[in-house]
């Protein structure tokens, strides 16, 4: 449901959101997150423009959250790159069709929906979440976990 491009901003947010105060380079970025450089620098520069990220150059430099991870939602990260787009008129065009028709009426309840549900979910909430597994972090599991787990 989400394009790559909503899912690459969401882990450098996320990212981010773990280092807050401390400035990440692309290079970091790109290598922590798995998102291909050259694609991360295109995310990143809408990041900035929407005002969710600051960049600095220089030594020290680097990106990092402009506001903190309580007042940045999923949505507003994923409304930034890839916006979710709701079905107001027809998407065919079609005169006849003074209002939505089944189909598309159902489709825009699922995106309202989805919109509702990231709207609900800060970034603070994914890093102070219970889940023993850590976002963008390899977990060593040890032996005794192994076994238990298969």
């Amino acid at each position: 449901m989400l394009s790559k491009t909503a899912e690459y901003a969401l882990r450098a947010v996320v990212f981010m959101g773990a280092r807050r105060g401390q400035p990440a380079s692309a290079d970091l970025l790109s290598e922590k997150t798995k998102v291909p450089r050259r694609y991360l620098h295109h995310v990143l520069q809408d990041l900035v423009n929407a005002q969710l990220v600051h960049s600095r150059s220089g030594p020290g430099g680097g990106y990092e959250l402009a506001c903190d991870t309580d007042q940045i939602t999923i949505l507003d990260v994923v409304n930034t790159v890839e916006p979710i787009e709701r079905i107001n008129a027809c998407p065919l065009g079609l005169k006849s069709h003074k209002q939505l028709c089944p189909l598309h009426q159902e489709l825009d309840r699922a995106y309202a929906a989805t919109a509702a549900a990231f709207d609900r979910v800060t970034i603070r909430k994914l890093l102070d979440s219970a889940n023993p597994v850590v976002p963008l972090c390899e977990v060593k599991i040890s032996q005794t976990s192994y076994s238990k787990a298969k």
